[in-house]
Order: structure tokens, then C-alpha cells, then sequence
């Protein structure tokens, strides 16, 4: 019994050595060592040790072998140090109103609360400050925040719906720092501007580019802008844009973007040039309000169908539609189908060439216009009077429609919306027609979908807007609507209730 288990335990350590050598030669000759083995078998203690690093202890260029990047960075950071206090961070609290007709057939407005974002300038030691109109329009509260973190409430002064620019004041005593306002005659294509402002609500941020053109025109009111690839985002309207010496040459407007539903910037901003916004800010702080000539036509461009009517060859200037009573065209003596080929020796392409500078006239200047009739190139003159505006927006909230007013708008029979978030993401401003009468004075002329941007050349903003000037101008006139209809600019004439109805199309 002895001898067996003798035995038994001599082959299991002959058994165990071999399994270990076989292993042993395998790992060695896989390139292994023996320390997999036997844990602790020819370990060598070993000791903790960092590893080698040498970092370097001098730039790749010294600054005299880059001394002219090293001054234009530092002229930069003096720039931004000197033109980011004057730069404001706008918040606004709002109201937008719908006509809404109830379960009785009847028309009843409902406000909702609205919330913006902008940014603006200071250009006084008072505390006015200029933003774009569409970042304070409609809106009840106006809040800024300097640089500093310091913030206040500001009043509007007065708007320029037109030309997108308002202006506000700072409820201080207080003085600030201003900026001064240049002049953008002298702007030259490929100047270096820099634009400043609060995008997305993050706060000041500066943006540096180059004025890409000029004379760049969005649409029938934001016309001879400035194109820029400094980058302009939403948020950053209202901020300024400026030049190397740190002087406003224009007011941040808009942005071109392929998605309309999520804008972002793609190198194409635009700026409304300083003088015009000099022009408007003198007039609203004089006087409250912008003050634009005035001539009283109703014009189209020149299509090929106006040309052939009238048997016009040339392919410039403006047709005449239409003459307003009492107005200078009227005391010119022009009449309808005319083609005004210049204004004060200048001559006129488009239609709205004509506009421009009828709006820049001097009120009480006597111009000349040039003009073909039936084959005829005569000369007339008059006297520019002042345009006259409705009511600006800020006394809007106050007042509902009347009896009169309603009976009014019904007979028009046109229903209107406010645009979604989405829609007016890309800065489209106007309200959707999504309801005509039949058998109403809009029937025919308007449709569901159309976005009416503008009334009587007056920029709309939301329903209520649009049903008050409606009221007040269908009541005892023809009223002109700019509306974008399949991505067409199209320009109607609805008439009042008892005219006929005509469509005038661009």
C-alpha cells in the first residue's frame, strides 16, 4: 500500500515537471519569459520613474521676425477694448395680437406674450441708442445690458419701419460712452470692418471680415446695403458694423440663408450704411418720426406686356398707374400710363430707383421729371411734400377696431395670420392670408397662403397690424399690398369695397 502511493506520487511529480518544461519551451520560444510561470521567479524589484520630457522654451518666431501680425493683433484687441462698451444686449417682452372669429361668428383679438432678442449701439452721451425697428416693434418692454453687466430699461423715441431702424433711450441720468457715426460714402468694396454683437443671446461677440459690395438690395425697402462676410447672426441685429477706426459705417440688418427654417450665417450679411441711418436718427430725435418726400403715384416696372400696351420700346424707366388726389404728381400733371424716365436729371432703371429718391427729396425742393407719353419725352416740375404715415406701432396695442372698422374688414373679407416661429426664422416679417370671402372685395385677388409683407408700403408685423391699417385706409380708399405669393413678388391693388378690383403683378 505504501509502495503504491510511492509510486503514484513519483509519476505525478515526473507528470508535473514535464507539463512545466513543455510550458516552459513553449513560452520561450513564443517570446515570453518565465516570470508567466512562476509569479516572483527572476522578478527584479523595480523602482517608479517619470518619463523623459523636454517641452520648448521659445516660440517658433520671435516677435521681430512677425512685427507687423504682432502690431495689427494688438491694434485688434485696442479696437474691440474701444468699441464693445458702447455695444448693447436688447431683451424685450411683447404682445402679438389674432383675429379670431368665434363660435358665433364673431371677431374677437387675442393677445399672446412674445419674447426678443437683439443688439444695439450707443450713439449719444444721453443714452440713445440705435437697434434695427424689427427687434423693438410691438414689443411693451425694453431692457439693455451694457458690457459691464449693468442693465436697464430704455423708452422707444421713434422708428423708421422702412428703413429697419428704431431708436431707443436708456431710462438713465447717467452719461455713456458713445460711438460716432461715419460716413459710408467713403466705404470702398474690401474694407476691413469689424461687426459686433449678442448672436444667440451669448453675449458680446466680435466678428472681423470685409465689406464683400455694396448697393446690395433685399427687397422693396431694405435697398443699398452693405454686403459683408463678417459673420452676422441672429441676435446680432441692431449691432453695429465697423471700420478700422472703430467708427459706425452701417447697422447689422439681416443675413442670407439657404435654410429658411434653421438660418445661420454663410459669409452674406448686410448693413444699412451709416447715412442713412444718420438721416433717420437726426429727424426721429428732432422730430419723433422719419421724414420721406413725398410725389403720389402708383407705379409698376416695365414688363414686356406694360411695353407692348403702351407701345413702349425701351426697357427702362417706370409706368404710371395710378395719380393721388392733391398730390404733387397730380399738380405736375402726370397721368396714368406716363413713364417717368428720370427725377431731377437722374435717370430711372426701375421702379424703385424712382422710390429712393423721391423718399430722399428734400420736403418744399422743386424737382424735374422726365417722362414719355404716347411717343412723346416731355419735362414737368413740382414741389415734394411729405410723406404722412399711420400710426406707428407702439400706439397699436391700445386700440381694438370699431363697429365701423369691422363692418369695414368684412366687407373686404380677407383673414390673415400670424407667421409660426419657423416661418419668421429667417427674418420674413408679414402675416399669411389663410381665409378669403367669397363675393368680397379681396376675392380674386387675394389667396390662402399669400404672405402679405407690406401695406400701403408699410411694413406689417402681426394681424392686428394688418386688420387696423386695412381698416383705416379701405375705408376711403384703394390700398396697395406687397405679397410674396409661390416665390413670387406680386403687388396688388385692393380696392375699397365699392371700386373694382384690379391685380398688378412684378
Amino acid at each position: 500500500m505504501v509502495l503504491a502511493i510511492k509510486r503514484f506520487l513519483a509519476l505525478l511529480l515526473i507528470f508535473a515537471v514535464f507539463f512545466l518544461l513543455v510550458t516552459a519551451m513553449r513560452t520561450w520560444f513564443s517570446g515570453g519569459n518565465l516570470h508567466s510561470l512562476v509569479p516572483g521567479f527572476l522578478k527584479k524589484e523595480e523602482t517608479q520613474r517619470g518619463e523623459a520630457f523636454t517641452p520648448s522654451r521659445a516660440p517658433a518666431l520671435e516677435i521681430g521676425d512677425v512685427e507687423i501680425l504682432s502690431r495689427l493683433n494688438e491694434e485688434y484687441a485696442r479696437l474691440t477694448k474701444a468699441v464693445v462698451p458702447s455695444v448693447v444686449s436688447i431683451d424685450t417682452v411683447g404682445e402679438r395680437s389674432e383675429k379670431q372669429l368665434d363660435f358665433r361668428g364673431r371677431y374677437r383679438i387675442r393677445n399672446y406674450p412674445t419674447q426678443g432678442q437683439g443688439s444695439g449701439v450707443i450713439v449719444s452721451e444721453e443714452g440713445h441708442i440705435i437697434t434695427n425697428h424689427h427687434v423693438i416693434a410691438g414689443q411693451n418692454q425694453i431692457r439693455i445690458t451694457l458690457h459691464t453687466g449693468k442693465a436697464y430699461n430704455a423708452s422707444l423715441v421713434g422708428e423708421d419701419p422702412l428703413l429697419d431702424i428704431a431708436v431707443i433711450k436708456i431710462d438713465s441720468d447717467e452719461k455713456f460712452v458713445p460711438l460716432k457715426l461715419g460716413d459710408s460714402s467713403l466705404v470702398e468694396v474690401g474694407e476691413i470692418v469689424f461687426a459686433v454683437g449678442n448672436p444667440f443671446g451669448l453675449g458680446e461677440t466680435v466678428t472681423q471680415g470685409i465689406i464683400s459690395a455694396k448697393e446690395r438690395s433685399l427687397s422693396d425697402n431694405q435697398r443699398d446695403l452693405f454686403q459683408t462676410d463678417a459673420a452676422i447672426n441672429p441676435g446680432n441685429s441692431g449691432g453695429p458694423l465697423v471700420n478700422v477706426t472703430g467708427e459706425i459705417i452701417g447697422i447689422n440688418a439681416a443675413i442670407f440663408s439657404v435654410d429658411k427654417e434653421n438660418p445661420s450665417f454663410q459669409g452674406v450679411g448686410f448693413s444699412i450704411p451709416s447715412n442713412d441711418v444718420r438721416e433717420a436718427l437726426e429727424q426721429i430725435v428732432k422730430r419723433g418720426r422719419p421724414i420721406r418726400g413725398f410725389l403720389g403715384v402708383q407705379m409698376r416696372d416695365l414688363d414686356p406686356t406694360v411695353r407692348a400696351e403702351l407701345g413702349y420700346e425701351q426697357t427702362t424707366g417706370s409706368a404710371v398707374l395710378g395719380i393721388t388726389p392733391d398730390s404733387p404728381a397730380k399738380a405736375a400733371g402726370l397721368l396714368p400710363n406716363d413713364i417717368i424716365q428720370s427725377y431731377s436729371g437722374e435717370p430711372i432703371r426701375h421702379t424703385q430707383e424712382l422710390i429712393t429718391l423721391v423718399q430722399r427729396s428734400k420736403i418744399g425742393e422743386k424737382v424735374t421729371i422726365g417722362i414719355w407719353r404716347e411717343g412723346v419725352q416731355k419735362e414737368l416740375t413740382t414741389t415734394i411734400t411729405e410723406a404722412t404715415s399711420p400710426p406707428i406701432y407702439r400706439e397699436l396695442p391700445q386700440k381694438t377696431p370699431s363697429k365701423a372698422d369691422m363692418d369695414t374688414l368684412h366687407k373686404v373679407g380677407v383673414e390673415v395670420r400670424q407667421l409660426s416661429a419657423s416661418e419668421s426664422a429667417g427674418k420674413v416679417r408679414g402675416v399669411i392670408v389663410t381665409r378669403v370671402l367669397a363675393e368680397s372685395s379681396a376675392a380674386g385677388i387675394l389667396l390662402p397662403g399669400d404672405l402679405i409683407v407690406s401695406l400701403n408700403s408699410f411694413p406689417l408685423s402681426n394681424p392686428n397690424e394688418f386688420y387696423l391699417y386695412l381698416a383705416a385706409s379701405a375705408a376711403v380708399q384703394s390700398t396697395s399690398l406687397f405679397i410674396l405669393r409661390d416665390g413670387e413678388s406680386v403687388r396688388v391693388n385692393l380696392p375699397a369695397p365699392a371700386e373694382e378690383r384690379e391685380i398688378e403683378e412684378n
